[in-house]
């Protein structure tokens, strides 16, 4: 196997030996499949990121640890690889930890391998389970920061948490349903993808308790559990909207949105108003469809960087600054997505007016 770097780094990349790597790249048997994996993820994670940091000088190498469907982990991904050369005057090295479903206890496993075999910090998504935040204290006891990302461990040892203020989010939600909605009649479809994701939790306290206070009379109806994943969330809210012929509307807490708007388009129902969260692959190409009202956004490469910068602080790289703000909430609208995004076609170039006739 042909690579450019020394073994060495690519074990400390891959968090594996160096006999382990060597018996990897000369092919000399009694390595597992997943090992082999691991080695060639590294070297591709080196590839990537050696266009945009120097690997010499003061160098973080960051875990990143997130229980999320690919097309937000792949968002995530991205943003940090696009912030790296930002972050001097030290520069970060990111092994990735991606898990589309899995236990507490995977995950806890994942944290304790990554403080066995060390880290400079770690960046986590993670459901707020009592065994998980456990795993953040002993992290945290053994001097490696912590910073949760996009949803929150309040009651654990992290250092920060990064991401929007979730139920100000739920409650911007309710207040743009409710303009597009008006007077007219229908209940309104709430998509969470677990509720122990407190980030979730709180968007959807924080629209309920809006909403109540807007429009008491209109009905809510929950859908949880499907981890975001599409094959899960179509069911789910299939069977919800033959449960519920009045559903005209959905906030989407979670994702699986591609799948939401499937369900509705098998029974033929209309959603005349869609709000969703953040500008993943799935979300933008909604939005340019105009199959999506609105998605609450947040700079994910600005979030990044700042947990990454938290990171370093705690190592004493970069001066504290004091306790860090919510991010900026941005309503997004398919005639003013962020730049780098494609335009979408002028009003009247597809068939797709439904979202804005409310």
């Amino acid at each position: 196997m042909r690579h450019r770097y020394p073994i060495r780094e690519i074990a400390r990349q891959a968090g594996l030996s160096t006999a382990t790597v060597d018996r990897v790249l000369n092919q000399r048997g009694n390595v597992t499949e997943s090992t082999v994996r691991e080695v060639h993820e590294a070297i591709n994670d080196l590839d990537r990121q050696q266009s945009q940091v120097r690997l010499g000088g003061r160098t973080f190498m960051i875990d990143i640890v997130m229980q999320t469907p690919e097309r937000f982990s792949t968002a995530v991904r991205e943003a940090l690889e696009a912030e790296l050369p930002s972050l001097h005057p030290a520069h970060v090295r990111s092994r990735f930890h991606f898990r589309e479903t899995c236990s507490p206890a995977e995950l806890v496993g994942t944290l304790e391998k990554i403080a066995k075999r060390g880290t400079q910090g770690v960046i986590l998504k993670a459901p707020d389970e009592p065994e998980i935040a456990a795993a953040v204290g002993r992290l945290v006891a053994a001097g490696i920061p912590v910073v949760t990302l996009v949803t929150d461990l309040p009651h654990s040892a992290r250092l920060a948490y990064v991401g929007i203020d979730n139920r100000a989010a739920g409650a911007t939600a309710a207040y743009l349903l409710g303009q597009w909605l008006g007077s007219r009649p229908g209940n309104v479809l709430t998509t969470i993808s677990r509720g122990s994701f407190r980030g979730e939790e709180e968007r959807e306290m924080g629209f309920r308790s809006a909403m109540r206070l807007a429009d008491p009379r209109r009905s809510l109806v929950e859908v949880t559990d499907s981890d975001g994943l599409d094959a899960t969330q179509h069911d789910l809210v299939l069977e919800a909207l033959k449960r519920d012929e009045d559903i005209i509307a959905v906030y989407s807490a979670g994702g699986g949105n591609l799948a939401t708007l499937d369900a509705f388009d098998a029974l033929g129902r209309e959603c005349a108003v869609f709000i969703a969260h953040d500008l993943d692959h799935d979300n933008t190409r909604l939005l340019r469809e105009r199959r999506l009202s609105a998605v609450l956004h947040h700079d994910l490469r600005q979030d990044m960087r700042r947990a990454c910068q938290v990171v370093m602080r705690a190592h004493k790289a970069l001066p504290d600054d004091g306790p860090s703000l919510p991010s900026a909430i941005q309503v997004v609208t398919p005639f003013n997505l962020p730049p780098g995004v494609p335009a979408v076609p002028r009003v009247g170039d597809t068939g797709r007016e439904s979202l804005y006739s409310a």
